[in-house]
């Protein structure tokens, strides 16, 4: 499957003051209507995100000390319609208010990124059960199958490259940008690749843009970047 979105994340150690720090790139469909980082919800002050004008809700959201990001699984509820099946864009927009999915869920399968403070967690639904983990202190790396899974190409490729990279000081996402645009030297249908064309794949999803964000107790710092054309490569600048 090739079509998903990918985060990198860095949790800092248990006694340690640093934020955690995360890259979320968003890969679909171009035609499908978006709104860039900004506060899009009245009825939410002090809320911002990447919205999907088409159904409301959010790619990546944030308030206060949370942020979260959700990713496209495989997986589909046993006995729900397609046309019964809820938006998966409300979920990110429900956990920056506290409040986390749990139980049977009406949507296709996601992973979701959630950051509380200087806590991330990684909430997965496959379509028959919900799984929660905590992420331990170090870089992970997330796409459609589970986090640090090196059965995903682009996780076995790129993973270590953005542990080693020393993402810190003022434009701390600075390395792992570099790191992106040396993965962007591959083919975009490559199952390696980062900045994505999934049309050979099946999907018509290709690299839209990218968030970076750093989170800790007083609040989140989220910076966002749009690829000039999706799917292909060029230098971000984070303002």
């Amino acid at each position: 499957m090739g079509a998903m979105c990918t985060v990198i994340v860095r949790v800092p150690e248990l006694d340690s003051s640093d934020p955690v720090r995360l890259l979320a790139v968003r890969d679909e469909d171009p035609l499908r209507p978006w709104n860039p980082l900004g506060e899009w919800w009245p009825d939410r002050p002090g809320l911002m995100g990447v919205q999907d004008r088409l159904a409301g809700g959010a790619w990546l959201a944030a308030r206060g000390a949370r942020l979260a990001v959700l990713l496209n699984r495989a997986g589909h509820p046993e006995g729900v319609r397609p046309e019964d099946l809820s938006s998966r864009g409300g979920i990110p927009l429900a956990s920056v208010d506290g409040i986390s999915p749990e139980g049977v869920q009406r949507t296709l399968g996601y992973n979701l990124v959630e950051v509380n403070g200087n806590e991330v967690a990684v909430t997965s639904w496959d379509g028959a059960g919900l799984r929660r983990q905590s992420l331990t202190p170090g870089t992970h790396m997330l796409a459609h199958n589970d986090v640090d899974d090196e059965t995903t190409p682009r996780i076995a490729a790129w993973h270590g490259r953005f542990a080693d990279a020393r993402a810190e000081g003022d434009e701390w996402w600075a390395p792992w940008v570099r790191v992106l645009a040396e993965s962007a030297e591959l083919d975009p249908s490559d199952d390696r690749a980062i900045i994505r064309d999934n049309h050979a794949h099946g999907y018509p999803t290709l690299s839209l843009l990218a968030c970076v964000a750093e989170i800790s107790a007083s609040g989140a710092d989220v910076r966002y970047a749009q690829l000039d054309r999706p799917g292909a490569w060029n230098a971000l600048s984070f303002g």
